[in-house]
């Protein structure tokens, strides 16, 4: 069973009214949706997308004419009406995929290096490794997972794929194993270089960038957007944002009044909240989570279009 981290923290700031419209953009297994619909009336409406297949099936389950769900990347938000009340976002990797030999998350078991949150598109780790050149899988691996030994595994991959494809995560895992001399306490040597790869393989850095501006621009003034991340680099894409938002840059230079100052499209709610050691003891997966909030205000919003390298920090335009 998969265990939503941070799950009345989350459900508490999203602020829920019995009427409202609200989207649940990573479904998983359906945690946070059912405790959204345990709070919604009659006339409220919850939306839901993913683009795991099995998270689609878990779906059909939930037999309420108040919920729907969308196979779809939680980026695209064309499905999505103007004026929802609230938005979740939980932007960790599933229990079920990780538990889940096949789907070839996880270091700790033996399967296909797959990696992919959608297996039925895309190409999955072992494609990738087999195509890259090494300085793509170092730079890969030193910039998502935030290894410094990512020359040496590189090296190491690439060495060992001239010999056979690296198909399997058991494969991968020794090599890197092999590769890194030292490891902190507690952490198994594969850990970055399997964020990394996966990161890379599901482009989650280039769909939180895309998903923020789409998801603020469709939320209805006082609308909730709220999102958990797993580690750093998607916490800094979503705190960066909200701050650009919520502290809209002044032109340097320019006499401005007060009232011709830039008006700010969100206002961040409370602090970045983490898991309690209680949850953590529950659920040892939260250890790594923060939720961060922010409110909608009553300036008008245009999301502005994604750089072309995809390695952005979000922006916007306002009209006052």
């Amino acid at each position: 069973m998969h265990q939503p981290v941070l799950a009345c923290e989350a459900i508490e700031a999203l602020a829920l009214r019995p009427d409202g419209v609200y989207l649940d953009g990573t479904f998983g297994r359906g945690g946070h949706s059912r405790l959204i619909l345990e709070q919604l009336g009659a006339a409220g409406r919850l939306i839901a997308l993913d683009r795991d297949p099995q998270a689609a099936e878990a779906a059909r389950a939930i037999g309420d004419p108040r919920f729907t769900f969308f196979k779809a990347k939680f980026s695209d938000l064309s499905m999505v009406p103007a004026q929802v009340h609230g938005m979740l976002f939980d932007l960790g990797v599933s229990s079920p995929q990780l538990d889940d030999p096949a789907r070839g998350f996880s270091f700790r078991h033996d399967g296909p290096l797959d990696m992919r949150m959608d297996p039925e598109a895309g190409m999955s780790a072992a494609e990738w490794l087999a195509r890259a050149e090494e300085q793509e899988i170092r730079g890969v691996i030193a910039d998502y997972g935030e290894e410094r030994f990512a020359k040496q595994i590189a090296a190491a991959i690439v060495a060992a794929r001239r010999g056979a494809p690296i198909v399997r995560t058991r494969q991968l895992a020794d090599l890197v194993a092999q590769a890194v001399r030292t490891r902190e306490p507690g952490q198994d040597p594969a850990t970055r270089t399997f964020q990394a790869l996966r990161i890379h393989v599901n482009r989650e850095l280039e769909e939180v960038s895309l998903m923020l501006p789409r998801a603020a621009e469709r939320l209805a003034p006082q609308g909730r957007l709220a999102v958990i991340s797993f580690h750093s680099l998607e916490d800094r894409v979503v705190k960066r944002f909200m701050q650009s938002l919520a502290r809209p840059e002044v032109p340097r230079r320019l006499p401005l009044r007060a009232s011709e100052m830039p008006q700010p499209a969100l206002r961040i709610v409370g602090r970045a909240q983490r898991a309690s050691r209680q949850e953590i003891t529950r659920n040892p997966r939260a250890r790594s989570a923060t939720l961060r909030v922010a409110e909608r205000t009553a300036v008008t919003f245009t999301a502005s279009p994604i750089s072309s390298n995809n390695r952005i920090e979000p922006g916007a335009r306002w009209r006052n």
